[in-house]
C-alpha cells in the first residue's frame, strides 16, 4: 500500500512551477510564481534544489557568459530532462507575454545555455504539456498567446539536431483544443489527460469542459487514438499532475472550474487494460486538495511540493488572488515503504518517545516532519 512518508513545510512557495528529477537523489525545480510577488519585473528565473537524502532546499545562483541565456522568471513553462540537461520551453511572464526560445540547463555545471534551433518553432504558449521519447521532446496545446486560443498540435524537437518538426496528423481526430493537461510518455506513445477546453473549440469564451479521456499520440504513425476505458474514472480536470511509476500513469490532484472544485484524490490507469483504479494512500499527513503543484518520481518515490488551494475562510467575490492560498509545503509517496520506514511512521503516528534510539535514526525521524539545519550523521543511509 502507498503510504505518505515524509511532511516538510518552509520550501520555496511555488505556484504553476516546472520540476524534473536527475539521477536518484536530486529533484530541480524552475520558476512558477508566488501570489504578491513582481512578475512585471525582468528578472532570471530561480531554481531550486532538493535532496532526496538530506530532505534539504538549496537555491542555485545559475551561471551563463550571456545573461540572455538565462531564462527570465515565468510560469505555465515545461521542463524535460535528457541525462544531465534540462531543457526549458514555454511559459509566461506579465510583463513581456509568452516565449517560445529553447533553454537549457546543465545540472552538473549549473549552467544556462540558449541555443539555436532550426525548423517549425511552436508559436509562444504557456500551458501546454511536454515528454521526451527517444531523445525528442514532444510539445502538445498550451495557450498560444499572439493567436489567442487553445492549440491542440504536436510539435517535435529532435535534441540531438536541435529541429523542430510541426507533426501533421497521419490517422484518428486530434485530441481538443487545450491548455493545462499533462502527457507523459510508455514506448513511442504519448498518452494525454485532462486540461481545460472550450465548448466553442479554440477559442476561450468561458464555456470550459473538461476532459477524463485518454488521448494516445503514436510519434512512429502520427496517429491520435482515443482508446475506451473502464474501471473508476476521474473527474475532467485542469493544472493536475501525472507521474510514470512501473508503467502505470498516475494522476493527482487539479481543479474542475465547471464545479469549482479542488482535488486531492490519485488515481491508476494501466495502459495494458485501460482501467482506472482510484488509488488509497496511506499516511499520518496527506497533501490537502491542490492545483498547479509539482510531482517527481525519484526511485519507488513520488515527491510532490507546492501548487495552491482555497483558503479555509474564503472572502466572498474577492477572487482568486485573496482566496487562494500558496504552498511551500513538500510530501513524499512511498511505493515501496520499507519495514524501517514504517516502524519510523508508526513512532511519529504514536508519538513515541525517541530519546533512547541511534541519533542517526532520530535524525530520520525528526526531518519526515521538520526542516532542519543539522547534517545527516550518515549521509549512506537511506532507510
Amino acid at each position: 500500500m502507498l503510504r505518505w512518508v515524509v511532511h516538510l513545510e518552509g520550501g520555496p512557495r511555488r505556484v504553476n512551477h516546472a520540476a524534473v528529477a536527475i539521477g536518484d537523489r536530486k529533484v530541480f525545480t524552475f520558476g512558477g510564481y508566488c501570489t504578491g510577488d513582481d512578475y512585471e519585473t525582468i528578472r532570471p528565473i530561480d531554481v531550486h534544489v532538493f535532496d532526496m537524502i538530506t530532505y534539504k532546499w538549496t537555491e542555485l545562483v545559475c551561471n551563463a557568459s550571456n545573461s540572455e541565456f538565462i531564462p527570465y522568471m515565468r510560469y505555465g513553462h515545461t521542463v524535460v530532462a535528457i541525462d544531465d540537461i534540462v531543457y526549458l520551453w514555454g511559459g509566461r511572464n506579465d510583463s513581456v507575454g509568452a516565449c517560445n526560445k529553447l533553454f537549457c540547463y546543465d545540472t552538473g555545471q549549473n549552467m544556462w545555455c540558449c541555443p539555436k534551433v532550426i525548423g517549425d518553432i511552436p508559436a509562444a504558449r504557456d500551458g501546454h504539456s511536454a515528454c521526451v521519447i527517444d531523445n525528442c521532446m514532444y510539445i502538445f496545446g498550451g495557450y498560444e498567446d499572439e493567436s489567442e486560443c487553445f492549440s491542440n498540435t504536436v510539435h517535435k524537437l529532435d535534441t540531438k539536431t536541435l529541429t523542430w518538426s510541426l507533426l501533421r496528423v497521419s490517422r484518428g481526430e486530434s485530441a481538443y483544443w487545450r491548455d493545462f493537461h499533462t502527457a507523459i510518455a510508455i514506448g513511442q506513445y504519448m498518452l494525454v489527460f485532462g486540461g481545460r477546453s472550450d465548448l466553442h473549440g479554440p477559442w476561450h469564451t468561458n464555456h470550459e469542459l473538461y476532459c477524463n479521456k485518454v488521448h494516445v499520440f503514436d510519434t512512429k504513425d502520427h496517429s491520435w487514438h482515443q482508446p475506451v476505458t473502464t474501471g473508476q474514472l476521474p473527474d475532467g480536470r485542469r493544472s493536475h499532475s501525472t507521474f510514470l511509476y512501473d508503467g502505470h500513469m498516475y494522476v493527482f490532484g487539479g481543479y474542475n472550474g465547471v464545479k469549482d472544485k479542488h482535488y486531492n484524490d490519485m488515481f491508476k490507469f494501466e495502459p495494458g487494460s485501460m482501467v482506472w483504479t482510484q488509488i488509497e494512500s496511506l499516511g499520518f499527513m496527506k497533501p490537502c486538495p491542490r492545483r498547479r503543484q509539482c510531482c517527481c518520481v525519484v526511485g519507488q518515490q513520488m515527491l510532490l511540493f507546492g501548487g495552491t488551494s482555497p483558503c479555509e475562510d474564503p472572502t466572498p467575490g474577492a477572487g482568486d488572488d485573496l482566496n487562494l492560498m500558496d504552498h511551500s509545503d513538500l510530501y513524499i509517496l512511498d511505493f515501496a515503504p520499507t519495514l524501517k520506514t514504517l516502524c519510523k511512521l508508526s513512532v511519529i503516528t504514536h508519538k513515541l518517545d525517541i530519546s533512547s534510539l541511534p541519533h542517526d535514526i532520530r535524525w530520520e525521524i525528526t526531518t519526515m516532519t521538520t526542516n532542519t539545519s543539522i547534517s545527516r550523521p550518515n549521509a549512506s543511509s537511506q532507510g
